[in-house]
């Protein structure tokens, strides 16, 4: 048997060392594109969720304001009620 010569030995340690660093760049690719896609799902969850509370904040705001609304009114009411009535005893203390 003959032995293998020094330069096909550095060669073959050369290519050996390539893939192993092209082994370990692929596995932490891998593993930063995981990392990438989770994060992709939280913030899609995030959002998801804070669409939510807005949806929920409008429709409580806008009941809000029909309630609000609605107590203006009755406070007009009341208002010409008094007034009213008011009149009615101006009238009664003036005969």
């Amino acid at each position: 048997m003959q032995p293998v010569p020094q330069e096909e030995t550095d060669a073959l340690a050369r290519l050996e060392e390539q893939i192993r660093r092209t082994a370990e760049l692929v596995a932490r690719l891998r593993a930063e594109r995981d990392a990438a896609l989770q994060a992709k799902e939280t913030a899609l969850a995030e959002r998801d969720a804070a669409l939510q509370e807005a949806a929920t904040a409008r429709r409580q705001m806008e009941r809000m304001a029909e309630e609000l609304e609605s107590l203006r009114s009755e406070r007009r009411q009341v208002r010409a009620r008094i007034e009213k009535l008011l009149g009615q005893m101006d009238l009664l203390t003036a005969g």
